[in-house]
């Protein structure tokens, strides 16, 4: 004679979530959705202002700095996509991550001492002081 065991359903959706975080683990494109608004410190120190913009995962080009109507502009997008194919299944993944952060620059600023550069994750942007017009547009290439 055959006996059924019970089982308990809460246990049971417990393995299947165990199933599906190990599934998930340690993929770098899908822990990249979990991505949010970097942080910035702002340094003002010997007539010039530094910002450490922390952004992991982006490359320089994925960059956008300007300044526009006195408004210091600072945004990034970038995108990727895999597919795995495998002999029962194909799994297909996009993200998308994307942010934009301005700050007002005060009257001491000036356009032509900007600069901004990109490497290990950290956008660094260096802006002398003096004075902004502040009708002025600039776009900052990044080093």
């Amino acid at each position: 004679m055959k006996t059924l065991e019970k089982t308990n359903p809460s246990n049971e959706s417990q393995s299947l979530e165990s199933l599906v975080e190990d599934f998930w683990k340690n993929d770098d494109l899908v822990n990249q959705l979990a991505k949010t608004e970097p942080t910035v410190n702002i340094i003002d120190k010997n007539g010039v202002y530094k910002l450490k913009v922390s952004a992991p995962g982006f490359k320089k080009k994925d960059f956008k700095v300007a300044v526009e109507d006195g408004t210091l502009i600072i945004s990034a997008a970038t995108s990727a996509e895999k597919k795995e194919e495998k002999e029962n299944y194909v799994r297909k993944e996009f993200s998308a991550s994307s942010f934009v952060r301005s700050f007002r620059l005060p009257d001491s600023i000036s356009l032509g001492h900007i600069k901004a550069n990109y490497k290990g994750g950290l956008l660094n942007i260096t802006i002398n002081k003096s004075n902004l017009d502040k009708k002025e547009v600039k776009e900052i290439k990044i080093r």
